[in-house]
């Protein structure tokens, strides 16, 4: 095949995903660039249609990693406007019994000091807070590989464009860009393709517990401004969740809406299990629908979330580059908060190349970023939440909680030893035959819906003559594996309806309807031979969401 002759771009630094840790370590870098007169030139390339477009989080935000990042932001117009007024924390018994919770025995969900916010927005502000910085950002240009050369990562290809779904060139073909540059930061999020691809190639979890992941949904909410209560935060567990440690949440922001939503953790056990439904299903509890009566649902999304933690975080540099935000996992799962340990994540590391171009150091691996990031207010925070996802994998949703409870709250997170949870989310399942089938409530269209019409409010569109962004290493899998023994569950965990099992011809065929793809990357965690894999569509592809 003849190679593809590609223009080539030079840059000092090349980041890949404009989200807060991406924006975070580019900022850090030309803030230090100016302070110490260096001429360093950084660039971010997103695959969204604009920056915030891919991005979906609750979101209550904790301002201490911006604090420290841009000092004066109070007094700029940022999209941070309501702050957290109370506090409440549930456990849902069933559709019509909540029981609260006390606040002071749940350290973890209390709120004060932080805000309700779209997440989305604050990254919009940030690209452009960026930009005055002239740091040169690219959205609609996804990175689809590395350039690896002896052995080390030297940049990144964007994709291509015009690539017909048989794999030729049309008329429309435009070569991706070869942006080359002296380190690349991986800062993709959750799963990210790249990310996973350096992890595996320098065997950069050696010694690591394996990820763990959920599955998280947001809808937004237009309200009756009688039942809107500005910043109130409410969190939930229990009902309906069959037997995982399942959580929601409500949040009253600005304007008379609400964000709300739904995590699932993927390491369940029941292959009928549905994390869709069960969010729509939530919705009903009575506690919640009394919100949602008379409203609207204006935006839709889901996500995948990394929440294996301290044990499972893996190497951060690697040849070439650094690894921060959740492409190396610094969420913290007990808080449910991972904006600020992703920014935090991103400025050590910009502080770290900027140490490197000070002492004209420019080694391959900058393991010095470890290190840096181990003495930093992010790891100790992540170390005290290290027991909490193992406690519930071990023991489960009742007991399993109690004791991440007592962890957090009697032990502060101090417990004088770190556990393990060592099997992976893709190894959970359970056979079909082994557990209860679950017949889940049709949707009302008032307050529950179903996946396409969800689907439509995510804004998600790909151009329908290009190649199959999901691809399955073995065609046969899913028909002659899946579908005998876990009744195909990944007609039920993808949140977009892109994959079904259909008849044709008297035949059995599984369909892929790669068009509604809301990019949350659960199919590449989830599916149990580890047969799907998750690249990048062409450019601009995948959900545009407005205020998530």
């Amino acid at each position: 095949m003849e190679q593809i002759q590609r223009e080539s771009m030079d840059y000092d630094i090349v980041v890949v995903g404009a989200g807060p840790s991406g924006l975070s370590a580019a900022i850090k870098i030309k803030q230090l660039a100016k302070e110490n007169e260096i001429d360093i030139s950084v660039c971010v390339v997103e695959k969204g249609s604009e920056i915030g477009a891919h991005i979906l989080s609750g979101n209550v935000f904790d301002p201490r990693a911006l604090d420290e990042l841009i000092p004066d932001w109070k007094d700029l117009s940022t999209p941070i406007q309501v702050s957290v007024k109370k506090d409440s924390v549930r456990y849902l018994l069933n559709e019509k019994i909540t029981i609260p919770a006390p606040t002071f025995l749940t350290p973890t969900f209390k709120n004060h000091g932080n805000y309700i916010i779209s997440l989305g927005n604050l990254c919009r502000w940030m690209g452009e807070y960026a930009e005055s910085l002239e740091i040169d950002i690219f959205p609609g240009f996804p990175a689809s590989s590395l350039i690896i050369e002896n052995d080390c990562i030297v940049g990144v290809i964007t994709g291509d464009m015009g690539i017909s779904f048989e794999g030729k060139q049309k008329e429309s073909f435009e070569p991706g860009v070869e942006l080359r540059a002296k380190y690349t930061i991986l800062s993709e999020g959750c799963r990210g393709h790249l990310g996973k691809e350096v992890i595996e190639k320098f065997n950069l979890d050696e010694n690591k517990d394996p990820q763990h992941y959920g599955i998280g949904f947001k809808e937004v909410w237009d309200i009756d401004p009688k039942l809107h209560e500005e910043g109130l935060v409410i969190h939930t567990l229990g009902w309906p969740a069959k037997g995982t440690v399942s959580g929601s949440y409500f949040y009253h922001g600005e304007n008379n809406q609400a964000y709300i939503g739904y995590v699932v953790p993927l390491d369940y056990k029941n292959p009928h299990t549905s994390p869709f439904d069960e969010f729509q299903q939530w919705k009903h509890q009575s506690s919640i629908s009394k919100y949602l009566k008379g409203g609207k649902r204006v935006s839709y999304g889901a996500r995948a979330l990394i929440k294996g933690g301290f044990q499972s975080r893996p190497k951060m540099s690697f040849p070439g580059g650094l690894l921060v935000g959740d492409d190396a996992g610094t969420l913290n799962f007990p808080r449910i908060k991972g904006a600020h340990t992703a920014m935090k994540s991103g400025m050590v590391a910009g502080q770290t190349i900027i140490d490197a171009f000070m002492k004209d150091d420019l080694k391959d691996d900058l393991v010095e970023y470890e290190e840096n990031f181990s003495n930093s207010w992010v790891n100790q925070e992540l170390h005290k939440a290290r027991n909490w996802n193992p406690f519930l994998h071990k023991y489960g949703p009742y007991i399993g909680v109690l004791l991440a409870g007592m962890d957090q709250f009697l032990f502060r997170g101090k417990l004088p030893f770190t556990l393990k949870a060592s099997k992976p989310d893709h190894l959970t399942l359970k056979t079909a035959d082994q557990m209860p089938k679950i017949d889940y409530p049709k949707p009302d269209g008032t307050i529950s819906f179903d996946k396409l019409s969800s689907v439509f409010l995510s804004n998600t569109n790909h151009a329908e003559d290009q190649p199959c962004h999901l691809v399955l290493k073995d065609e046969n899998i899913p028909l002659e594996e899946n579908l005998p023994k876990y009744d195909e569950p990944a007609q039920r965990y993808c949140p977009a309806g892109v994959y079904e099992i259909i008849e044709e011809e008297g035949k059995k065929k599984f369909q892929i309807n790669s068009q509604n793809c809301v990019h949350c990357k659960t199919c590449d965690i989830k599916d149990p031979a580890q047969n799907i894999t998750w690249i990048t569509p062409e450019g601009m592809g995948g959900p545009n969401y407005p205020n998530m």
